[in-house]
């Protein structure tokens, strides 16, 4: 198995990391515009959308080669299908957390995910903590930890989501063509079981894009965008970074996402709820202050290993 791109934080990764973080903190606001849609409905016209929108990304980059050298590659289709798989399940839980009401286990999910994704960096990786990254990771846990308890039972749809978030975190690290490329390949492979999905639901007349609103046909057409534009943003800042830093910046999502659950959607908040945002936050500015400092101190011995 071939190793990663790079197992080291980039500028650029950081970019791209942050930019599909927000990207993704607004999509409840979506989903809960199809709420009345069956998931499985919105998961196959989201996996179908997306195909042309990341084939014109790829034409335009020109780099439809590699595309049809990893159709050709039985081990990239194979781990594209390991990825795929893992992205079809975030997003059936995603899609039915949000639409039945449970925004917040969808944050406590994400909340969840990166000291999973850490836990794979540490232990698969081999990646070392440093104690500013540490002191980050225990402030998290802190925060999940409190959520959990305060909820009073097992948040399945949470756990759902971080395994099968962190999977694909991982296994898309090892995925050997370029983020485009991999992100096309996955919408690829999941398109015959997509159209299956899909015709099946027509021939019982309970299609929505068909026979529902017309606002309901545009909205599924535009799940592609707001599904492969911020995905393909993630390959990149995947590629970019260090598990562990991608592990800790997925906390802007949820955080979007619980803001969104309580102030939009009126789920409930408590104090429980206050101090766990509260120490989130705190992880994320110390992890943040973490890496300004590398930053800063990188760019310091660049000067002067040019002055020498």
């Amino acid at each position: 198995m071939a190793a990663p791109a790079t197992n080291e934080d980039t500028a650029a990764g950081f970019g791209f990391a942050v930019s599909a973080y927000v990207l993704w903190g607004f999509l409840p606001l979506y989903m809960k515009a199809l709420a009345h849609v069956p998931p499985v409905e919105v998961v196959a016209h989201r996996i179908l959308w997306s195909v042309p929108v990341a084939a014109a990304i790829l034409w335009a980059t020109g780099r439809t080669g590699d595309l049809r050298r990893a159709l050709a590659s039985p081990r990239t289709l194979g781990m594209a299908a390991i990825t795929a798989a893992f992205i079809t399940v975030n997003w059936g839980t995603y899609v039915w957390a949000v639409g039945a009401g449970y925004a917040l286990d969808a944050a406590l999910g994400y909340y969840i995910n990166p000291i999973f994704s850490v836990f794979l960096g540490a232990v698969l990786l081999k990646e070392r903590l440093s104690p500013a990254q540490l002191a980050a990771i225990a402030l998290a846990a802190a925060a999940v930890v409190l959520l959990t308890v305060q909820s009073g039972r097992v948040p399945v749809a949470a756990l759902a989501l971080t395994v099968s978030w962190g999977g694909y975190a991982f296994f898309k690290k090892w995925l050997p063509i370029g983020p485009n490329q991999g992100f096309l390949l996955e919408v690829l492979v999941l398109s015959p079981v997509a159209i299956v999905v899909l015709a099946t639901i027509a021939a019982r007349g309970e299609s929505h894009f068909f026979t529902g609103a017309p606002s309901d046909g545009w909205l599924l057409t535009g799940t592609g965008i707001v599904t492969a534009v911020p995905l393909i943003l993630y390959a990149y800042g995947a590629k970019g970074l260090r598990l562990s830093t991608i592990g800790i910046l997925q906390y802007i999502a949820p955080t979007m996402i619980f803001l969104t659950a309580v102030f939009l959607f009126g789920e409930p908040f408590g104090g429980a709820q206050l101090i766990a945002f509260a120490l989130i936050w705190t992880a994320l500015v110390v992890y943040t202050a973490s890496l300004v400092r590398r930053a800063r101190a990188a760019r310091a011995a660049a000067r002067t290993r040019t002055r020498a």
